[in-house]
């Protein structure tokens, strides 16, 4: 595999009590669990004769940080193919890196010894979107949710039936359902099973890839209400992929908004959805339904269409997009642009045509009207 090398980290937060350096966007805070530096996933794309012609790259997740902290959530946002699900993937192993760092408290997770490989697989579990296809359906619960622990402990058969049925009382199920098979259950019921046998080793993060889309709206605030309770008990960290807007703001408390790979704004849940800055970022809030059918609000519509990604533009990739005009000259056309901290934790791209304050000097006015709220009747929204 050809290996790219990712450019110096840029330090702009210091560095946290475990030595690992900051970046933009990234709190550093001492009670992050992972912390991930400038991580890329190109894939190549193409075929070459005998190592001649023209290497194209698809530049899935480019130079993306954030810090996984303790009892905190933080959720990747972004239309499909933007690169969340990947980044996801990184992190659990399932995709092997182009460039960059993933820091296990402090450690760099490649210099692990064995021991502490094993440690960093076991405290990093995952809930899957699809709650059937992610259950193997010719096992039990029992076996399903025991499986982890057969395999990563050295529990006795007496004690891991006793923490099988704890897990399935503390996810919502009775004790009997455990001999049952996931045919057997509703949608909502098969997802308490997966977030049963995510929770068996007692990780410290739990990634959770859209974990209420598959499920019926009168079942979604029920399992997201179970998500926050067990964070709230555990001290558990959340990595949320998702598109809906309602569930991000009710349980992330900090906001990755991703665009072909890059992460054009992020920060503070409620900052970003009080004061969406970037125009990708109002465009996303503008498509999203308002809590009330009543509720009327122009959708902002970017024009142009979403630029590949293989080998995209070498700086900003948000300006084919853009509805403002584009310098060709700009360093920012050619050179990649850092995030910006415009307020406390509070981070955006900022470059002459993507944000909504540029929009507004040019005389376009695309103020974003919306009733403020973008939240499900279902539960109130907040970060908690």
């Amino acid at each position: 595999m050809t290996t790219i090398e990712a450019p110096a980290p840029e330090n702009t937060q210091g560095a946290n009590k475990f030595g690992v350096a900051g970046a933009p966007g990234c709190l550093n805070s001492a009670d992050a669990i992972i912390s991930v530096r400038h991580r890329r996933k190109w894939f190549q794309v193409g075929n070459t004769i005998l190592g001649f012609g023209q290497k194209h790259w698809l530049k899935a997740v480019d130079d993306v940080s954030f810090d996984i902290e303790r009892g905190k959530t933080i959720g990747l946002v972004g239309e499909s193919g933007c690169g969340k699900t990947t980044t996801l993937k990184l992190l659990l192993g399932l995709e092997t890196p182009t460039a960059g760092e993933i820091y296990f408290e402090g450690q760099d997770v490649k210099t692990l010894t064995k021991a502490g490989r094993k440690e960093f697989r076991t405290s990093i579990q995952a809930v899957f979107q699809d709650p059937w296809s992610s259950l193997n359906p010719r096992m039990r619960v029992n076996s399903i949710v025991a499986e982890p622990l057969e395999i990563a402990t050295t529990m006795t058969k007496q004690q891991i039936r006793s923490r099988v049925g704890d897990l399935l009382a503390e996810t919502g199920l009775n004790s009997y359902q455990g001999n049952l098979y996931p045919h057997e259950f509703s949608g909502g019921q098969r997802q308490r099973i997966g977030i049963a046998r995510a929770l068996a080793l007692n990780p410290k993060v739990i990634t959770l890839d859209e974990p209420v889309s598959a499920l019926d709206v009168s079942i979604r605030a029920q399992i997201m209400n179970l998500l926050v309770d067990l964070q709230e008990e555990h001290g558990l960290a959340y990595l949320m992929v998702a598109h809906n807007l309602a569930t991000v703001r009710y349980m992330c408390h900090r906001t990755a908004v991703m665009y072909l790979g890059v992460v054009q704004e992020m920060g503070d849940t409620e900052s970003i959805f009080r004061n969406p800055t970037h125009l990708y970022t109002n465009a996303l809030l503008s498509a999203a339904l308002p809590s009330h059918p009543d509720i009327e609000r122009e959708e902002i519509i970017l024009p142009g269409e979403v630029v590949s990604p293989v080998d995209p533009p070498p700086g900003d990739v948000f300006m084919t997009r853009t509805p403002l005009p584009v310098d060709p000259a700009h360093e920012y056309a050619k050179v990649r642009p850092a995030l910006t901290e415009i307020e406390p934790d509070h981070w955006v791209t900022v470059t002459p045509w993507s944000t909504l304050e540029a929009a507004n000097k040019t005389g376009i006015n695309l103020s974003l009207s919306v009733d403020e709220e973008i939240e499900s009747d279902s539960f109130q929204g907040g970060g908690n």
